[in-house]
């Protein structure tokens, strides 16, 4: 009779125990983590996407990998607004190398050698729009021109080429 009260003793305590929790489980005021969505992540359809919402066309990485000279700017290059707005890009993130004169005399550029690009020069004013486009967004390999994709948007960088193609060549 001992044996048997030692073997029922702990089951009878197991069972009042698991009785006591599931109790409390039920009435926890938070839920039950086992019937959270984390637990069960795979019983809601998944979502579909509406077709046009990622872009296929443009975007970033479609500048990235497209070549300067195909590259055709969406703004018009020659409207008055837009040339407009691309000095005051120009005076916000290019002045301080390339200088007010556009020579490459600016404040930081005067520590350069060679000093930047004069954006007046015949080698300017004569690469493409798409090739000018490119080396503002990704620089130039020998560092001179840093990157600035992700300083300066998509819109205002085509507007700062078409204030460059503005400005002609020296005389």
């Amino acid at each position: 009779m001992k044996k048997l009260l030692i073997l029922i003793i702990p089951v009878v305590l197991v069972l009042v125990a698991y009785h006591v929790l599931m109790y409390y489980d039920n009435r926890f005021p938070h839920g039950r983590m086992r019937e959270t969505p984390v637990v069960k992540p795979y019983e809601n359809p998944i979502l579909i996407m509406d077709s046009g919402l990622v872009p296929t066309g443009a975007g970033e990485t479609y500048y990235r990998v497209t070549p300067g000279d195909e590259l055709v700017s969406p703004v018009k290059m020659d409207e008055p607004v837009v040339i407009a707005d691309g000095k005051k890009v120009y005076f916000t993130y290019c002045h301080q190398c390339h200088g007010v004169n556009y020579d490459g005399n600016g404040t930081v550029g005067q520590s350069f050698h060679p000093l930047p690009t004069d954006l007046k020069s015949e080698k300017v004013q004569n690469t493409s729009e798409g090739t000018l486009f490119k080396t503002i967004s990704y620089g130039l390999p020998s560092g001179r021109q840093p990157p600035l994709a992700t300083t300066i948007t998509i819109d205002e960088r085509w507007r700062s080429v078409a204030f460059v193609k503005s400005l002609g060549i020296r005389k």
